[in-house]
């Protein structure tokens, strides 16, 4: 692994960014990864027009990965349109980690995704198409 990846993995492990809980989120999901105990919490509130990210906070427990990559997603999301997030991949989580990881650990890394998806997909009705979601692939 190369040390700047590792270094900023570290970074956002020990002081995550939008760390924390909304009071009145207009979005709130949840969910873990059996396989490993992770559990993430993303809450998320909308601008006026109700398409678009004016804040996001994260909570759970997990490991740095996964810790790291909730950080990492918050930073990415706030300011899009829910669109956007519909349209974020899972490359697109594995490029702001720089890292090739196993099957176990793409899970831990691909959970904020999963459950910020869920999320919107949920605010809009469409719960359904969450599951049918390229991020789900590897669930």
């Amino acid at each position: 692994m190369d040390d700047f990846y590792r270094e900023e993995i570290l970074e956002h492990y020990t002081h995550p960014h939008h760390y924390g809980i909304l009071e009145c989120p207009d979005i709130s999901h949840e969910e873990h990864n059996p396989l490993c105990g992770d559990r993430v919490r993303f809450d998320i509130d909308l601008d006026d027009d109700g398409q678009t990210v004016k804040d996001v906070r994260f909570s759970g427990v997990g490991c740095a990965i996964s810790k790291a990559s909730a950080s990492m997603l918050s930073d990415l999301i706030v300011g899009k349109k829910l669109d956007d997030i519909k349209a974020l991949t899972k490359e697109d989580v594995m490029d702001e980690l720089g890292l090739n990881l196993g099957p176990v650990r793409l899970k831990c890394a691909l959970l904020p995704l999963k459950v910020v998806k869920a999320g919107v997909y949920g605010l809009s009705g469409d719960a359904d198409q969450a599951s049918d979601d390229e991020a789900q692939d590897d669930w």
